[in-house]
Order: structure tokens, then sequence, then C-alpha cells
């Protein structure tokens, strides 16, 4: 493995002609690669050899060979001639768009978070007769602990507006401690509470109580694997510490698994209360009611939806429930029932479409808002006490992020984004039809959001369906740089249209979403058709998008790079495993590299409903086929992959990204990279540094080994 030449590797991989490799600039050594840890199984009658199991373990040796791969990619990042003035670039860019999300309106108080244009954090904001001011200073509590990353998980206002609880985490850890803070003073109310990880709330209806997710404390012997099993409901009023409302014990004994997440649901017009339970990634949940004044006695609940009844979520209004289901729906329909009534009553009062997805519903004192999708681009309906049905025109043609909304008032209030437009906030007046701007951030000159071309298109798959795609360029059509195509396609997420990629095509390069099967685009035939066994579809999809690109002449063979985050990182691993001729370069950030292993990482369980489980044959069979790391051989010529991690991942473990890494850098044909950051996570609440630092990094490789001039390590012509 020649890595002491690894600049030299990349000028070549971005020769397009007969141009001389440039010297190898100065850099450090080159770490040694880490000694095999070979352990051999046999499951089900197949061998399976994983040469670097040790490295599970995380000990000092591990981590510390993890810390020099991350300062020597680092040192060849930056050794990348144009990379400096381009990160200077990039963030004079973004220094002019604020970023505002996760939009509330209870009482006489709005609340929201934002991130104002040039701040490196969101804050807790609120807006009332007095202005809008910060809530929770996200550089103030920085400031106090040393300049480490803090980040807002999540927050929940109380029904009258006057406290709200708030999911403050460090470093990426997504580790909330959860505090309750004065809605006028800021002042913070009762301590903390810790274990707070899900930020799964509600308030009572008086604002006195809190109830809230909370995981167990692991008890001696206990490791990081049991972590996720056992959590409880507890309530909390702030004058004492929190207590137990339900117990994981009352959910075993009603046959629940420990894997099963419980949360309380409340609103104000109802005068019952629900239990939500999931478990794991398992979309359909169960629900549990109970007469809110008996919230807290384990004995008054009783089931109403169970988790074969393929219902995905509920609202509670007044005396009726709403409830979102695919049952016998591929694309979603809404049901609703009386209180008290059994769930063999429910009757359908948005009947499903085929051209229709529904994302989710939305309780308001004048109907039930539908948020909904024709393909990519959202709709927003309305469902009329009266049963009547109103689709309401939007501000724009694109995603609705978010939407809000309280069971006593009227109105909806949504995050709206586009492919042109960043997330801006607006509500929905019924009486007057229109959608107001809340002005929440400042309003964009021309020069920031104008210039980009949609095209919308389709890629055949190798089974004759059609996979949609969406390109992105500067300008004109078509683009003569490299190309990123990204993936996903798990958990019936969706590629969905947002102002993203900007400096990058505005530098010369363009952008497109390939909508693979396991995502949720196309509604649940469609997750379904990327899910389990049909998981292959997923990565042949991308491969699928990346050859109509090049056949269409959209993109040249040598300047297409496949871009995945986290599950994306299935998708852009085996297409890259299966197809390495295919692509210039792989981008895998937080990638779970070695699916086959997924189960034996701290939210492995929480895993097993959306990926399997080795415990059966198919469970076993599937995920070893969507194993990138299983999938390196010798003797392969793979492409170039940056591969970034996170050292505070609570999503996928340290080890899933670096036994990936091992073994390509074993095999020892192309650059590899493994960029490492100490002091965040699965880049859920990164800074906004933190965020451009890795969106440098990914560009630069891309412009590195495309052959953009001037961005070629050593002597430049």
């Amino acid at each position: 493995m020649l890595r002491l030449s690894i600049v030299v590797l990349i000028a070549v991989f971005a020769s397009t002609g007969a141009r001389a490799a440039p010297q190898a600039g100065a850099l450090p050594p080159a770490p040694p690669p880490p000694a095999p840890s070979p352990v051999t199984e046999t499951l089900y009658g197949t061998e399976v050899l994983d040469r670097y199991r040790g490295m599970e373990r995380l000990d000092e040796p591990t981590l510390s060979w993890i810390r020099r791969e991350g300062a020597y990619a680092r040192s060849v990042l930056d050794a990348i001639p144009a990379r400096a003035a381009f990160a200077r670039r990039m963030e004079a860019f973004d220094a002019q768009i604020a970023q505002v999300d996760s939009y509330q309106s209870f009482g006489v108080r709005s609340f929201f978070r934002l991130r104002a244009a040039g701040a490196d954090d969101f804050d807790l904001m609120v807006r009332d007769s007095a202005g809008t001011r910060k809530l929770v200073d996200i550089a103030a509590i920085r400031a106090a602990n040393g300049g480490a990353p803090y980040a807002i998980d999540y927050f929940l206002a109380s029904p009258d507006g006057t406290k709200v609880a708030v999911g403050i985490s460090r470093a990426g850890t997504e580790d909330a401690q959860l505090w309750v803070y004065d809605a006028t003073t800021g002042a913070p109310i009762g301590g903390s509470a810790d274990r707070a990880q899900f930020g799964m709330m509600s308030w009572n209806d008086d604002s006195s109580t809190l109830f809230f997710n909370r995981l167990k404390a692991l008890a001696p012997g206990e490791t990081p694997l049991d972590r996720y099993t056992g959590s409880t409901v507890d309530a909390w009023d702030m004058k004492a510490p929190p207590t137990t409302a339900l117990s994981h014990a009352r959910l075993e004994s009603a046959g629940f698994p420990g894997s099963e997440t419980p949360q309380i649901v409340v609103s104000p017009t109802s005068s019952i209360a629900a239990l939500r339970l999931q478990n794991g990634a398992d979309p359909n949940i169960a629900i549990w009611l109970a007469p809110k004044s008996h919230i807290a006695s384990e004995g008054a609940w009783s089931p109403l939806v169970s988790h074969q009844d393929g219902v995905t979520a509920f609202e509670l209004s007044g005396s009726r429930i709403y409830l979102l289901s695919r049952a016998d729906a591929p694309t979603f329909k809404v049901l609703a029932l009386d209180a008290g009534a059994p769930f063999a009553s429910a009757q359908t009062v948005l009947p499903p479409d085929p051209d229709r997805i529904i994302d989710s519903i939305h309780a308001a004192s004048d109907g039930l808002y539908v948020v909904a999708r024709y393909g990519l681009y959202a709709a927003l309906l309305r469902i009329r006490p009266n049963g009547a049905v109103d689709e309401i025109a939007l501000p724009g043609r694109g995603t609705i992020d978010e939407a809000f909304s309280d069971p006593s008032q009227p109105g909806v209030t949504l995050t709206f984004e586009s492919w042109n437009l960043p997330p801006r906030v607006y509500a929905y007046d019924p009486n007057a039809g229109t959608f107001s701007d809340l002005r929440l951030t400042p309003t964009l000159p021309p020069s920031v959001t104008s210039g980009r071309v949609v095209q919308d298109l389709e890629a055949p798959a190798g089974d004759g369906v059609r996979v949609p795609l969406t390109l992105l360029t500067m300008g004109g059509p078509r683009a003569t740089g490299p190309l990123i195509l990204q993936a996903y396609g798990s958990y019936g997420i969706s590629l969905l249209p947002a102002f993203e990629m900007t400096v990058f095509l505005r530098e010369g390069g363009a952008y497109a979403a390939c909508h693979v099967r396991g995502g949720g685009e196309l509604g649940e035939a469609w997750r379904l058709g990327g899910k389990d066994a049909n998981k292959p579809n997923t990565w042949r999809d991308l491969i699928a998008c990346a050859e109509h690109l090049i056949a269409r002449g959209y993109v040249a063979k040598g300047q297409l790079f496949i871009y995945g985050g986290s599950a994306g990182g299935i998708a852009v691993g085996r297409a890259a495993t299966e197809r390495p001729d295919l692509f210039a370069g792989v981008l895998d950030v937080v990638p779970p590299g070695n699916m086959a292993r997924l189960e034996f990482t701290p939210d492995g369980a929480l895993e097993t409903q959306e990926f399997g489980s080795i415990k059966t044959e198919a469970g076993f069979r599937n995920l070893l086929a969507m194993d990138t790391y299983q999938h390196v051989e010798d003797g392969v010529k793979y492409p170039p992959f940056l591969i970034s991690m996170g050292l505070n991942d609570a999503r996928v473990a340290p080890w899933q990204p670096g036994k990936l890494a091992a073994r390509l850098l074993e095999v020892g044909d192309a650059p590899v990279l493994l960029r490492v950051e100490t002091e965040n996570g699965h880049g859920i609440g990164s800074t906004r540094s933190q965020r451009l630092e890795l969106f440098a990094d990914l560009f630069s490789f891309v412009f590195c080994l495309s052959g953009k001039p001037g961005w070629q390590p050593g002597p430049q012509r």
C-alpha cells in the first residue's frame, strides 16, 4: 500500500490527458494500516471472514489509528491548493443566509430555532408583544464550557406559552439534557433531567407537568447495547426530580418488547390522552388511550391500535381521533373515529390517491390539515369538520419541511423551501384564504437565489422501473465539470427539494438527486421496493441514474461522483463495490459500512425493523448483501473514497466507517481518506462552521480528482 504517494495518486486520478503528475508536497508520514484481527464465522452455511473485528472494541490502539488517519486526511485535504480560498468563498456566501426551523405558537408567544446570518449556532428564539429575543443562547453555553460545540436538539413550549422544555446536547452526542426555561425571562426552572435523547414530550393542560421519554440508567454489568431497551415515560413538575408515570414493566406485561419506545400525547381540546408506542425503526405505531385525568395510573391504559394495523401517525382533536394509515393504501389515507370507539369503527375521511402521497396530518380548530406530495413537490389539503376537502395553493413549488397547528386555534404554519429558496415560515389564515410570510429571516437578494436550472428526469432501472432523478445546474441545462449524484434510500425518507449545493454549482459543478427505492418519494410501495430482499434495488437504482446521466451527456464518466450520508452510505458503498468502474469518486459520510454487524452497535436493536436481523437466515442474507465492507475484494480497482466520521456518533458506531476504511486501505489501489471529527457525531446539531468544513472537504476532493485547474497538489502550470 503506497500511502506516501497518495498526493501523486490523487493527481493521476484527476488527470484527463497526458499531464505529468505533479510531485507530492510535504506531508506527514502516512499511518501504517491497522493490524488485522480476523474472525471467521459460519452463519447459515455461509463462511464470513471479518478481517478487522477487533476494531469494534474501540480500544486505544483502534482510536489512536483513527485519529492518525484523521490527521493524515486533514493534511492531504489541506494540501489541495485551491481549498483554502474556496472555503473562504463558501463562508462568505453562507454568511448571507439565516436558517429557521421548528416553529411553534402557544398562548401569546411563538418559538423557533434561528441561526442568524453569519452565526455558528441555532438559538431558541421567542416572539411576543415585547419583540423577538433569544431565549436560549448556545454561543453563551459554549463559552461557559470551554468553547465545545453544543446544540438544541428539540424543544416544546407549554400550552399557555409560559415555559419551554429544551433538549441540549454536547459535541454531536445527541445525549440531551432536558431543561425547562421561563419564556419571559429565559431563566431555567427546576434544574435539568438526563437521559432525554429522543425529545418525545407532551405537557398537561395547565402547563404544570411535562411528560417525556427517558432512557433507562444502565445497571452494573449492562453495556451501551442495553441503552435503548426499557425506556419509560417520566412526569416532571419542576418542583422535584422526575418520577415514572409509565414503567416499562407495564408495557412488557402487555407483550411489548424492551425496544418499544413510549410517548404520552396530550391535546388541550381532548378529554383523553394517548400513549404512542414505536418499536425501533418500524414506522407502524401502537396507540393506547386513557382518560386524561388518569394519565399517571398505569392500569387506566387500554389498547386502540396495534402495530399490525398500519397506522403511522395520529392527531387528537376534540372528540375525534384522526389516523394516518398505509393499510391497503400505498400512498396513505386518513381515517377518523370517535374517542372511545374501537379501531374497527374508523371511517376513511381522505381516501388514497395513487398520484398523491400523504406525509403528515395536523389538527386545527377549523379542520385537519394534510401535508401531501405529488411526486417530489408538496401539496396542502384541509379536511373540514363537515368532511369537505380543500386543496390550498402553496407559496411556491417545493417542500413543506415542517408544519405546526394547534387543535384549539385555526390555521396552520409551514416551513417551506425549494431548490431555489432556503426555508421560510408562512402562516395560513383560513378566513382570508392566504399565506403570510412571518419574516423570521431576512429576504435574500436575487444574487443569492437566482441562476439554478432544475430538471426533473427519469432513469430506467434494470428491471424496467422508472427512477425519478433531479438535476441541478447553474445557468444552463448542461455542465462540463464534475457532477455529484446523491442517494439515500432507507426508512421511507425522501430526497425532496432543498436549497443545497449552491456554492458547488456556482463553482462549475452540477448536482443530481437519485430518488432510489427504499425512500418514500413515491409512497409505501417505493419504500418496500428497496427493503429487505429488495434492498439491492437501492444501489442498482443509483447505478441506473449514473448510467443515464452519462449516456445522455449530462456528465462525462470520469467526472461523476456519488454521495451518501448515514444510511445513504449503503447505496453509495454498494454501488461502488458493484460497479467500481463507473464512478470517479465516492463521498461516504458517517456510513454504516458493515451492515452484517449492525446489531452489535448501541442502537442496533432499534434498526432491525428497517434492515433485518442476523438472528434469521433471511435477515442475515439481506444484511450481508448490503454490507459494503464485506464486498471489498482483493485485486479490484475501486474508486477513491472520502469517508467522514464523528467520534461521538450515537447512530453509527465509529468502528463502522473505520472498518470500511481499513479494508479499502488494505486493498490499497486508490486513495482512501478517513476524515475524522473529534467534536462531532452523526451531524445532528453540527455547528455552521463544522458543516461548512465538511462540505469544503467534500467539494475539494471532487474538484481535485476531476482535474479542475488549480486544484491539484504540487507545482501548478
